[in-house]
């Protein structure tokens, strides 16, 4: 059977950019701050009435790419089985997820059971942690990133995020360290 030819690698969309443009994008985007920003009382209310589960499912998702390529399985061990509650403050959004054999998953709460872990914090206050504007320590002695529950599982998760090396990560994803 005739094996067919090796194709090129199409180019990537930062490759069609002129290199000066490229570079003042790439400037931009490592000088770019979240602004401060709280999601408005209407919407709110509104997404606090919708079904929780899309959102929780995206979640779950991004978790799951992430563990065991940024986020160490071996060290997450502990919150296997434990439920795990996300809210997110200013836009009415509570997501409920536990850590199960083959990653993590949608928890359904049980009625008069507590989550063994909530964490609260704004919708800005999330994106700028995940995309490590703002540190965990910093957020929560400011008040401004709670934990409620477990304390042994809030340090876990604290220092899990502390642990990954995010530099390394934006040079694999081909972006700039800061």
């Amino acid at each position: 059977m005739p094996t067919l030819p090796t194709l090129p690698r199409p180019p990537l969309p930062a490759e069609l950019l002129p290199g000066s443009l490229r570079q003042r994008i790439a400037q931009s985007l490592a000088d770019f701050r979240i602004p401060d920003f709280t999601v408005p009382t209407a919407l709110a209310r509104l997404i606090s009435r919708l079904p929780q589960q899309p959102p929780t499912h995206a979640l779950i998702a991004a978790l799951n790419l992430a563990l065991g390529r940024i986020l160490p399985r071996d060290t997450l061990a502990p919150l296997g089985g434990r439920h795990l509650q996300m809210r997110v403050l200013d836009a009415g959004l509570t997501l409920d997820f536990s850590l199960g054999e083959r990653g993590f998953r949608r928890a359904v709460p049980a009625a008069g059971r507590k989550p063994d872990l909530v964490i609260s914090a704004t919708t800005r206050d999330f994106i700028a942690l995940a995309l490590r504007e703002e540190d965990p320590d910093t957020l929560f002695f400011s008040r401004r990133l709670r934990m409620e529950g477990d304390t042994d599982l809030g340090l876990l998760v604290k220092n899990t995020l502390d642990a990954v090396d995010w530099d390394s990560l934006k040079a694999r994803l081909g972006l700039r360290a800061r």
